[in-house]
């Protein structure tokens, strides 16, 4: 699967990944543990009506619920580990393409994060020298952050998620 190239922002107009990128990343967790205790309740639920309503014994019936929290705990952690890892991929991925403009046309990219920072309210002349000083110690890690929202040192991970919706989808099915 390829990456389409993105137009770039206007200059001073931060980009949609800085805005929405830190807050996606914290909430992650959020979401996988709701995700995981509705489907905990609704799957397992209807599971155990469904056996139920065949008229079965209560053995059976205790063997379809706790038969419905495994499978369905299993397959929450993997549908999120390849949801969260997909989108580590893409977060990485963003970086390489921000090198390649840094490497095509540095004036454009450091009038980028000038414009960005100008954006934010600081004055033209200032909001320069801040972008030269950071471009000048790290140009990758100064559009990482402001412009894309992305700390390299804080990428999503993948296991965070599973371990979350794992818990919470055997946790919801007691709700």
């Amino acid at each position: 699967m390829g990456f389409r190239r993105r137009s770039r922002p206007p200059v001073g107009v931060p980009s949609e990944e800085a805005r929405g990128g830190a807050i996606a990343s914290r909430l992650n967790r959020l979401r996988a543990a709701v995700m995981g205790a509705n489907d905990g309740i609704v799957s397992t639920a209807g599971m155990v009506v469904g056996v139920a309503g065949a008229a079965v014994g209560s053995g059976a019936l205790l063997v379809s619920g706790v038969a419905a929290v495994i499978a369905g705990a299993l397959s929450m952690a993997v549908g999120e580990y390849v949801s969260v890892a997909s989108q580590r991929d893409a977060q990485e991925a963003e970086p390489a393409h921000e090198q390649q403009q840094l490497d095509t046309d540095p004036a454009h990219e450091i009038d980028h994060l000038t414009g960005l920072f100008a954006a934010q309210g600081i004055e033209a002349s200032l909001a320069r020298q801040v972008a030269e000083r950071l471009m000048a110690e790290s140009p990758l890690a100064a559009h990482a952050r402001y412009e894309l929202g992305i700390d390299p040192g804080q990428l999503t991970n993948p296991w965070h998620a599973v371990w979350v919706s794992t818990a919470a989808f055997v946790l919801g099915h007691q709700l």
